[in-house]
């Protein structure tokens, strides 16, 4: 059986495909460099990550962009012996614009170096590249209108002006023909995220609607031509929760279909785990897969009969899950950053932090304060799990209270809480907290353990944290002395996810859990981190 979601925590917009034998999945990564996940599988139910792509200035630079900016909707594809990946630089959130950059890349191999990017247009986000049985290649994205009030913490229908098609010409690497708008949707608004297939003569598309939060649906239509016209889907949505506030997949849409060589069809779809009491989805979106039939009618339906995503559906004959361990050891041995570990915009990372300098810690050279949308030294990895515990080491050797380093539970500027090493005038070297708890759009600070706890004068801190479901506890000790003491309060970690402080469409990424430093005098102090530890509990 497949258990939803198969990739848990922030893995949003899911586009499959599957090259003989071989499925892979590309996941938007919006401002977490490198740029797009690719997880990949060959029984649907276990997935590894095994590349992210965009991992040079030259393919992406997002120094500047605001948070949930960056990398939208990536769609992957296989054709003429490569992979293509089609993907959006977002580099405007607020207000009526949004300054949305098309660009393809290629490779001949998943794991291999990716090639220059080129670029398409900037008419809109969620772009796809379908490649015709004829040969011919089409490029789509859906259009956007700047011309009403669509903010980012309301997005407002009219904005998601239909959906845009060109011909793709590879000879030439550039658009060509007439632009066509041949989908502007169902009532339900908000259409994005187009995605192309062909059967029996159809051309079928896909697309999200009803914006990413609770209203969002896989939406679904076909045509002879494939310029249009589409006709709808019996049901309009092939796939939603919107109307099911009891389902436990919540935010369903915004996927792709994709066919087993046996014929078997499934379709993924990003979705949501919100956590009672304020319905918060603490894991951000979350990539599922759906078992699919085909009727006579001709169209798609899910096998369960409704429009409702299950959690566990019927998997490959073969597959047999293999039980992911409930702790994550990371010691910083190798030289190379582990993968599980991303950074914020910034594509030179050797302003940020050094796995050579000193051999065996991860050793973060301070820059800009927490939050900065330029060049800020902030190393973690995703939040799985709605209960988890992490843990490190850190040597830091403050010398004025503005210099930090610590560990942090990390949505983006406005949601998030963290326990640092500092400098106090009183308390000399110090242990406390500091937290913005959502305030938008000012990102006040709270300190919840006021001015902290005094520390040795030298010596390794280890520092902790339990999330368990919406309460965050912090912890600290000195290395090798007692026991690890709570400090502050039990704070709200529910805030961290994306409902928390603006609401629902005012960002959507997810919550990590890593470590940071800063050094707002711009002596650039270094901090070095022995091991992470990451736990479900």
């Amino acid at each position: 059986m497949i258990r939803n979601p198969i990739l848990p925590g922030f893995n949003p917009d899911p586009s499959i495909c599957r090259v003989g034998d071989d499925y892979y999945i590309a996941t938007s990564t919006f401002e977490w460099y490198p740029g797009v996940q690719i997880h990949h599988s060959r029984d649907l139910v276990n997935w590894t990550m095994v590349r992210r792509p965009l991992e040079r200035q030259s393919q992406l630079d997002m120094r500047g962009n605001p948070d949930s900016c960056g990398v939208w909707a990536p769609c992957l594809s296989y054709a003429d012996g490569r992979f293509w990946l089609v993907y959006t630089d977002v580099k405007r959130f607020d207000g009526n614009f949004k300054d949305a950059h098309n660009y393809i890349v290629t490779s001949p191999t998943i794991e291999g170096e990716w090639s220059e990017p080129v670029y398409v247009n900037s008419s809109g986000f969620d772009p796809s590249l379908f490649h015709d049985d004829d040969g011919r290649k089409w490029f789509l994205n859906m259009q956007w209108n700047h011309r009403t009030e669509s903010f980012g913490g309301a997005p407002k229908s009219p904005a998601f002006d239909g959906i845009l098609m060109q011909e793709w010409d590879p000879a030439t690497k550039s658009l060509k023909g007439p632009i066509k708008n041949i989908f502007a949707g169902s009532p339900l608004g908000l259409v994005e995220g187009p995605h192309l297939f062909k059967r029996n003569g159809y051309y079928y598309l896909t697309t999200a609607e009803g914006g990413t939060g609770y209203d969002h649906a896989v939406t679904m239509a076909r045509s002879r031509t494939i310029d249009g016209p589409y006709e709808m889907h019996p049901n309009k949505h092939l796939i939603t929760s919107k109307d099911h506030p009891e389902a436990i997949l919540q935010r369903a849409g915004h996927g792709q279909y994709v066919e087993t060589p046996d014929g078997e069809a499934y379709h993924t779809h990003l979705c949501g785990r919100p956590m009672p009491p304020k319905r918060r989805c603490t894991l951000g979106r979350e990539t599922s897969l759906q078992k699919c039939v085909w009727k006579e009618d001709g169209w798609l339906y899910l096998e369960n009969g409704t429009t409702v995503p299950d959690v566990t559906v019927p998997g490959l004959a073969s597959a047999v899950a293999v039980e992911k361990p409930m702790r994550s050891e990371y010691n910083f041995d190798g030289g190379v950053l582990p993968a599980d570990f991303q950074w914020l915009r910034t594509p030179k990372p050797e302003r940020i932090f050094s796995l050579t300098d000193r051999p065996g810690h991860l050793r973060l050279i301070a820059r800009e304060s927490i939050g900065s949308w330029f060049e800020q030294s902030l190393v973690a990895r995703r939040q799985e799990h709605h209960s988890f515990r992490a843990e490190t080491v850190v040597e830091f050797d403050p010398d004025t209270y503005q210099q930090v380093a610590g560990l942090t539970h990390y949505y983006n500027r406005h949601k998030f809480h963290a326990i640092g090493v500092t400098l106090h005038e009183k308390l000399g070297r110090c242990v406390t907290i500091f937290s913005c708890d959502g305030d938008y759009p000012n990102s006040r600070l709270s300190f919840p353990a006021g001015s902290g706890v005094a520390l040795p004068a030298e010596g390794r801190v280890q520092l902790s944290m339990e999330v368990r479901d919406n309460d965050l506890q912090f912890f600290w000790q000195t290395e090798g002395k007692g026991a690890w003491q709570p400090i502050g309060p039990v704070l709200d970690a529910g805030v961290v996810s994306d409902e928390g402080g603006r609401g629902e469409h005012g960002s959507f990424t997810g919550a990590f859990t890593g470590v940071f430093a800063f050094d707002t005098s711009g002596r650039a102090r270094t901090a070095d981190f022995d091991w992470f530890n990451y736990d479900e509990l």
